[in-house]
């Protein structure tokens, strides 16, 4: 494989675990701003079906993955593209590895 074809499996790769940490971050998380942001769009949503969107991982993966996709293919992906998904992939690796290496109660 020829270096541009390692860059684009390494890119999507990224991107996949960062649209995970996303998606955890959107629907999941109980980090105060996620949780705000969580509360504040049902409220707009008025509980209806497009609520769904921040309740189900399912729902809400493949429009995070649009977003991020595009933005990857629109930029290149450039340098800020590397470096807000690399460190959002990064960061959901370490904490699986981290809950793996919890000692058990």
């Amino acid at each position: 494989m020829d270096r541009d074809a390692w860059i684009t499996v390494a890119a999507v790769a990224t991107g996949i675990v960062s649209v995970a940490r996303l998606t955890r971050l959107g629907t999941h998380d109980k980090f105060p701003p996620a949780v705000w942001l969580r509360l504040r769009y049902m409220n707009l949503t008025r509980n209806g079906e497009w609520s769904a969107l921040a309740e189900c991982p399912f729902c809400l993966a493949p429009w995070l993955m649009l977003g991020v996709g595009l933005w990857g293919y629109l930029s290149g992906p450039d340098l800020w593209w590397w470096l807000f998904n690399g460190w959002l992939a990064a960061s959901y690796v370490a904490s699986m590895v981290v809950l793996r290496d919890e000692p058990p109660d």
